[in-house]
């Protein structure tokens, strides 16, 4: 008989019935009278994803003390912010493939894809006032302001390989960042955190925003699709001046700096094989994950205002996780 260690159970979620609650609110919120914006709206929350966002909401609450049934209203508030973006983004983008499944818009057309994006984002605002907090208000009013004009300016910067790093951050900051930032925040404005808490935890979601989107940056050079769940050169086919390739044309041979502003410019989804010889040999994808990293360590720095707890530990655990990724 062999003589073998079992594995270790995989540990428990501590949010575990926490989300089951907020995928309750979710599900119940969904609902409408329009058979259409039901299909769409199950169809796209139905894949999944990573909840990060509602997780930000439960576990800053939970960290400052906080634990009635307005953390699981807020989380699912922020999911559904979020859900409105992928759909109108993945219109923009002309996406055909997100979480490994085809995108709504592929499915269902691009007018209905926005339609119900517009119908999350109007539902999302009847649950905040629902919440009666002004400062909720607040909040996420100014982030869902935010983000638009980040996707504006995403629009704008597409097929311009002169685009700055600064100007490429501020991007990332706004259209990504910003939720994450909105939703550890709400966590501290429901536990009635002092002003530099908040400022703290908000400063976290932000850091750990900027890290997650610069893993997605390089994992479009550097993953494969089947885990990624988009196709990879997705970027590179919609003209995206994003920082793998900022740096690699920094550093490049003329030659290789004249292929990388072509094919921003103008596309060149079949030259992708050409542009990930240039991005390995440059280094800009370490150099990508090494920016990553330096966002994520401040996050964790900006935990050090939380008193020890399991809500603290996951939150230092999702600073580490939102780099060490392959999706």
């Amino acid at each position: 008989m062999l003589n073998a260690t079992a594995p270790a159970p995989a540990a428990a979620d501590p949010l575990d019935a926490a989300m089951r609650r907020v995928d309750d609110v979710i599900r119940e919120r969904l609902a409408s009278r329009v058979a259409l914006v039901n299909q769409i709206s199950q169809y796209i929350i139905g894949a999944g994803g990573k909840r990060i966002r509602p997780r930000l909401v439960l576990l800053f609450a939970e960290a400052l003390g906080f634990d009635g049934p307005e953390r699981h209203e807020l989380a699912a508030i922020v999911e559904f912010i979020h859900t409105a973006t992928l759909l109108h983004d993945d219109v923009v983008d002309e996406s055909a493939l997100r979480r490994g499944r085809a995108t709504a818009n592929a499915m269902f057309g691009n007018a209905a894809s926005v339609l119900v994006g517009d119908f999350l984002y109007s539902r999302a605002f009847q649950m905040m006032v629902s919440v009666n907090r002004m400062r909720v208000l607040q909040v996420l009013a100014d982030a869902t302001n935010v983000i638009a004009e980040g996707e504006v300016l995403q629009l704008m910067n597409l097929h311009d390989p002169d685009l700055a790093v600064e100007d490429y951050l501020q991007v990332i900051r706004y259209k990504t960042a910003k939720l994450f930032e909105a939703s550890a925040r709400l966590g501290a404005v429901l536990a009635d955190a002092p002003a530099d808490i908040e400022e703290a935890a908000a400063a976290y979601g932000r850091s750990l925003g900027t890290a997650f989107q610069l893993v997605d940056d390089l994992l479009d050079y550097e993953g494969n699709s089947s885990e990624l769940g988009k196709n990879v050169g997705d970027d590179l086919r919609e003209g995206k001046p994003t920082l793998p390739l900022l740096l690699a044309m920094a550093r490049a041979t003329p030659e290789e700096r004249a292929l990388v502003r072509e094919v921003i410019e103008f596309g060149g989804e079949h030259r992708l094989e050409e542009i990930l010889a240039i991005v390995r040999r440059t280094g800009a994808l370490e150099a990508t994950r090494t920016a990553a990293q330096a966002e994520a360590d401040d996050a964790r720095r900006r935990l050090d205002m939380l008193p020890p707890s399991r809500a603290r530990e996951a939150l230092l655990e999702l600073s580490v996780r939102a780099v060490n990724r392959s999706s």
